[in-house]
């Protein structure tokens, strides 16, 4: 008689698997301490994700999830304007408690760089998920999804760029300064819309 799969588990260690990254990184990063440490065994871990890069990937993409989930409701809440969404966003992205979010995303990102044949999917998806995601209420409101695509490309790089810094210096103050810079920018941004038929 087959044991029956146990649907929840492998999303409550992926959980555990994201917390544990948060905390201790990715650069050592070894099977045997984090199966410890999520109350589980290298075995099962395997057995679950396939390997530890994809391992890694997964749990990244679920912390993408959670990210997406909060933003998602920013964006709604400041819908009039690109740099209201996003003055909501960056308050959110440069609170003390998600600076850890982000320097593992940094650190996972440098690694993946170093190896993009074992990490291209987290390279693609690192891009092209966060384009999808902002980039669709601009099509939503009947802009070309070129232009689209392009404008959430500033927006992500953006955002990028002050995180990296910001997890460098922790220089508050000059970067809102910059970011008040950025968003009128934003703002001034001329898009094209699609051609009615």
């Amino acid at each position: 008689m087959s044991r029956t799969v146990d649907e929840q588990r492998p999303v409550e260690l992926l959980d555990a698997i994201v917390g544990h990254l948060i905390t201790h990184g990715v650069a050592e990063l070894s099977l045997r301490p984090l199966a410890k440490a999520v109350g589980s065994s290298p075995r099962v871990l395997l057995y679950y994700f396939g390997s530890k890069e994809e391992m890694v990937v997964k749990a990244l993409a679920r912390l993408r999830e959670r990210q997406r989930a909060t933003y998602s409701q920013m964006k709604a809440d400041s819908s009039d304007s690109p740099s209201k969404a996003c003055r909501a966003i960056w308050k959110h992205m440069s609170a003390p408690d998600s600076e850890p979010l982000f320097r593992l995303f940094f650190e996972a990102y440098v690694l993946a760089l170093r190896h993009p044949r074992r990490f291209r999917h987290f390279l693609h998806t690192a891009i092209e998920d966060w384009l999808g995601f902002l980039a669709a209420p601009l099509c939503s409101k009947g802009y070309e999804q070129s232009e689209a695509r392009a404008f959430a490309t500033v927006v992500l790089a953006g955002f990028r760029g002050f995180m990296l810094d910001y997890c460098a210096s922790r220089d508050r103050q000059r970067l809102d300064r910059a970011l008040d810079l950025w968003l009128r920018g934003l703002d001034a941004v001329p898009l094209r819309r699609l051609k009615a038929k």
